[in-house]
């Protein structure tokens, strides 16, 4: 049975979305989703960052929390603090993880300048996930 991973996010628009896109190609033993509090389109400089590694998320959609609200999950990961304090405790679900990243979102200047710190919290998310399959023994997917 695959492992079930939840990224919770405020606006599911680009750090959860992302977090899934990872996850989904890190390894073939997880299955990821991603949900937000106050879901918003996913950004455009998230799914470019994330083309840059491979990794199409143009057809991602941005989900409300409340949809999985009675689902199983393994891990439920909140990616950002105030979705943390949103979402105090998850139903159904066998580990809360609470991980703090920078909103891309927020990012200001230029479009390229915006979408180096896009790039930056692809690269610290790959890096969570990574540790927490390796943690989890939990095979990575051959690269």
């Amino acid at each position: 049975m695959k492992t079930r991973m939840l990224f919770i996010c405020t606006g599911n628009s680009a750090r959860s979305q992302m977090a899934e896109g990872l996850a989904r190609v890190m390894s073939p033993e997880v299955e990821s989703f991603s949900a937000g509090t106050e879901p918003k389109p996913v950004h455009p400089l998230a799914i470019r960052a994330m083309a840059e590694v491979g990794i199409d998320i143009s057809g991602a959609k941005s989900k409300s929390v409340n949809q999985f609200l009675d689902d199983d999950f393994d891990y439920v990961i909140s990616v950002c603090a105030r979705v943390a304090e949103a979402c105090p405790s998850w139903p159904h679900s066998r580990e809360q993880i609470r991980w703090h990243f920078d909103d891309p979102a927020e990012a200001t200047g230029t479009e390229d300048e915006r979408l180096r710190v896009f790039r930056r919290v692809r690269n610290e998310i790959r890096q969570r996930i990574s540790l927490t399959l390796l943690a989890a023994n939990i095979p990575l997917a051959r690269q």
